[in-house]
């Protein structure tokens, strides 16, 4: 295990314009870092999470239904984001999964806007009401002070079984053509709004017979190569943000058998290489079993972060009794860093790409 001396380490490190690495390593460590909140409520764990983005130590927040009041809604929760963001020098990523339909957060008993599944537009194959309802989707979130959506799935319906995408409606079509050109018109109408959209899983889940959230996917006797066509397309025109990976095992992208999430053969050779994304990329949700019960959080982080992820999410919504500190998870991987474990550039390289989104969104800069 070769380590890196502290000397060599503030060496990468030097100031520059936004989007150069000019911060401390903790700074850099911090931006990869997105959690969710646990409750809100409680002033203990909001006054930690508020010293945790004073200091740097966390990048984004990731928000569910239960971080929602149920009265005043809107106002609690706008009131809430801009609390958060007001603590923080370098702008928050404030995300969330707002789909349509059953993926669908922000919900009408709320005072919400009534959502649409993506099985129901790619049926319909009006790209007028994808474009419509993205919309919709992109300006009730930028009131309220969202800047990312995990949003559009651009996975491939091949398998009519899928527990996780397909029976929930969640994917455009089972052609791969359909797929891009609905997810193209919900990026156009997510970015008059600086709402970064996020194409979701690579390199494909529709066709899994298992959902990651309970366990290990292995889709290398299902997955078919028309999965990556979307990807393709819409990288191609330079309208991708921001990809998330997903936590599936696939044999014919890497023989190792990593799921894509730690697998760098899968995004850096090729997400990154082959396909030639150069943006943000996502992980999905470490605390998923596929992940958490199998590696453990500890060695998942350091495979996903050297496999080339840029940004860990830790929901802390799936296993209420496994929850995820971000002061632990950062200073894991600083020490990772520090000892060699991790390669100091790949953070250089991510603190770069999420800085550089940041900046696309807009985001006030001015306390940076």
């Amino acid at each position: 295990m070769k380590k890196i001396s502290i000397t060599a380490l503030s060496m990468l490190f030097f100031y520059g314009a936004i989007g150069e690495p000019k911060d401390s390593l903790d700074i850099m460590i911090g931006q990869m870092i997105q959690i969710g909140i646990t409750d809100y409520g409680d002033a203990s764990v909001r006054n930690e999470l508020r010293n945790l983005i004073k200091t740097g130590k966390v990048g984004g927040v990731i928000l569910f239904e239960k971080n929602l009041q149920k009265e005043d809604t809107k106002v609690a929760l706008k009131k809430m984001i801009e609390e958060l963001q007001k603590e923080a020098n370098i702008p928050l990523f404030i995300a969330i999964d707002e789909e349509g339909g059953y993926v669908n957060r922000l919900k009408p008993k709320y005072g919400f806007p009534k959502t649409v599944t993506a099985a129901y537009l790619g049926a319909m194959d009006n790209l007028d009401s994808t474009k419509f309802y993205s919309t919709q989707t992109a300006q009730t979130l930028s009131s309220l002070g969202f800047n990312v959506n995990y949003a559009p799935v651009v996975d491939v319906a091949i398998n009519p079984l899928n527990p996780v995408i397909v029976k929930n409606q969640r994917s455009y079509s089972k052609d791969p053509k359909t797929v891009a050109r609905h997810a193209t018109a919900y990026i156009e109408g997510h970015k008059p709004f600086n709402v970064a959209t996020v194409l979701k899983h690579f390199p494909g889940h529709g066709s899994s017979q298992v959902d990651t959230h309970l366990g290990v996917a292995d889709i290398s006797n299902s997955w078919q190569k028309k999965e990556l066509e979307p990807y393709i397309a819409l990288i191609k025109t330079g309208s991708v943000q921001a990809i998330m990976t997903a936590h599936i095992i696939n044999q014919n992208l890497d023989e190792d058998l990593f799921p894509a999430t730690i697998s760098k053969r899968i995004i850096t050779e090729l997400l990154r290489k082959e396909l030639g994304y150069k943006g943000v990329i996502f992980s999905d949700d470490m605390h998923m079993a596929a992940i958490i019960k199998n590696y453990g959080f500890k060695e998942a982080v350091v495979l996903a972060i050297n496999a080339g992820i840029d940004c860990l999410i830790f929901s802390n919504n799936i296993s209420p009794d496994v929850i995820i500190s971000a002061e632990a998870l950062h200073h894991h991987i600083k020490t990772q860093v520090l000892m060699g474990t991790i390669d100091a550039n790949s953070i250089t390289q991510s603190y770069r790409r999420l800085i550089k989104l940041k900046s696309a969104l807009g985001l006030n800069f001015s306390k940076y």
